[in-house]
């Protein structure tokens, strides 16, 4: 899944909703509304599961966008990467609203979650295993997990935000390197030696074959 390209037409959606065009807006918005929502829902911490739907931190991030769509001119980003972060944003907002700041008996030992709110090896392994195993027990997935999450922890952060970006919410290369704020040819040979890591580690891991 690859992000619509940014063109014209974007630019053009984006004059009217600055505008005041809610229509503009709405149209420019439901371009990327699937791939956020995956997004929102795969760094979404596993403890607000069942009591914030990413629908929710969707639509709020909307109205973020409706509110903010002026500062896009001033920023060094595609339009695309640009509302990923606003999104992203909206995100880390609604963690603290609810793992911190909320005085819930339960959450009062909640540290506060990391500004960047980075992919960590746990969520990785659970969705590569879950993306890339065919359908076995509990036990052999935990076990998978624990195995790849070994060799997850082993990797730089900026190589685990790599395969988060471009398997599971499905940036481009280009678009990888704007969040990374590094180079395409960089963001390639990383990718290309994290795949090829994870393949080698685990070859001998049935079902799991994760690929470029």
């Amino acid at each position: 899944m690859n992000t619509i390209e940014n063109g014209p037409d974007v630019h053009r959606l984006i004059e009217a909703a600055t505008g005041g065009d809610e229509s503009a807006l709405a149209e420019l918005f439901s371009r990327y509304k699937s791939q956020l929502r995956a997004m929102i829902a795969f760094r979404m911490d596993r403890r607000l599961k069942g009591r914030v739907d990413p629908s929710d931190i969707l639509q709020d991030a909307y109205f973020d966008l409706a509110k903010r769509l002026p500062e896009f001119g001033n920023k060094k980003f595609s339009f695309f990467v640009w509302l990923r972060m606003v999104a992203k944003e909206r995100l880390l907002k609604t963690h603290r609203d609810h793992l911190v700041t909320q005085k819930r008996s339960a959450d009062r030992e909640v540290h506060v979650l990391p500004a960047s709110t980075s992919v960590t090896s746990d969520c990785l392994a659970n969705h590569l295993v879950a993306q890339y195993t065919s359908i076995v027990g509990k036990a052999i997935k935990a076990e998978r997990s624990v195995r790849l999450k070994a060799v997850l922890d082993q990797m730089e952060e900026d190589d685990r935000e790599i395969i988060a970006l471009r398997i599971f919410e499905g940036l481009t290369n280009g678009e990888t390197a704007e969040v990374l704020g590094l180079t395409k040819q960089t963001v390639s040979k990383r990718f290309i030696r994290a795949i090829g890591r994870l393949q080698c580690e685990i070859k001998d891991m049935d079902g799991f074959n994760p690929t470029v």
